[in-house]
């Protein structure tokens, strides 16, 4: 019988031992120091310049451009002082005496009215219902108007209104509602014509395209020419009772009174 051999006792290998794994560094604590490094640096420096330029006499600064500038001296109030010669400093053009920038009447003719008008005024003398041109003026936000108005060999007679607005926002609206109708059968019945040298957008002048008669009364022709320049409107009105109109002096009554804003 043979023997059995006893199996050989198996040797466990040897046991490799994992590398130490090395621990993670604390990185937030060295940056907050350096973070406050950086401050205290930034603190320092600013005190240091702040010194510094405390013991430095100023740096004076360059001359002006203009070291004399003209402009009104301040006086007193007296009894002679106006709303203009206290804000001379801030007195535009535009808030001169709107009656001023009314252009003359021609040699020959009647002077009929030339001054300041109120807005009721107005009202009265160009709108069928006062009431409705009253209310519109206003919610348009008018601020003043002036007139002139004359007459020529009792043929012409011309009517010139300025209506300055607060704004220009309103000025526009009311050359633009205006102008709307114009066209229309019961007025112009034509889309009008160019004031030489004013663009379309800020003017424009109409003529009638039929003269208006009644049975006993001598034939009647208008025109008008309507123009904004800023927040100051032009209103024309010009009537010929002969019913002939010469648009070239409408143009030139336009013209001129553009000019002359």
């Amino acid at each position: 019988m043979r023997a059995v051999e006893a199996p050989e006792t198996a040797v466990a290998p040897e046991t490799t031992a994992a590398p130490e794994v090395p621990g993670r560094r604390h990185r937030g604590r060295t940056a907050l120091l350096i973070a406050a490094a950086a401050a205290l640096g930034v603190l320092a420096g600013t005190a240091t310049g702040y010194a510094v330029q405390y013991d430095r006499p100023p740096t004076p600064l360059p001359p002006l451009a203009q070291p004399s500038m003209t402009a009104p001296k301040p006086l007193a109030r007296d009894e002679a002082s106006s709303t203009r010669s206290v804000n001379a400093n801030r007195w535009h053009k535009s808030d001169e005496d709107l009656a001023t920038m009314l252009i003359e009447a021609p040699g020959g003719a009647k002077t009929a009215f030339s001054g300041s008008l109120s807005p009721d005024a107005y009202a009265a003398d160009f709108y069928n219902h006062p009431g409705a041109g009253l209310r519109s003026l206003l919610r348009d936000d008018v601020r003043r108007i002036a007139s002139v108005k004359w007459a020529e060999d009792d043929q012409n007679f011309v009517d010139v209104y300025l209506l300055q607005f607060r704004t220009r926002g309103g000025a526009d609206s009311f050359q633009r509602g205006q102008s709307s109708y114009m066209p229309d059968k019961d007025h112009a019945g034509n889309d009008g014509m160019a004031v030489p040298g004013v663009p379309a957008a800020f003017g424009r002048a109409w003529v009638d395209s039929e003269q208006h008669a009644k049975p006993g009364y001598l034939p009647v022709r208008d025109a008008r020419a309507l123009l904004r320049r800023g927040d100051i409107l032009i209103d024309i009105h010009y009537t010929n009772n002969r019913g002939k109109v010469d648009k070239n002096a409408v143009l030139d009554l336009a013209k001129r009174q553009m000019e002359r804003l």
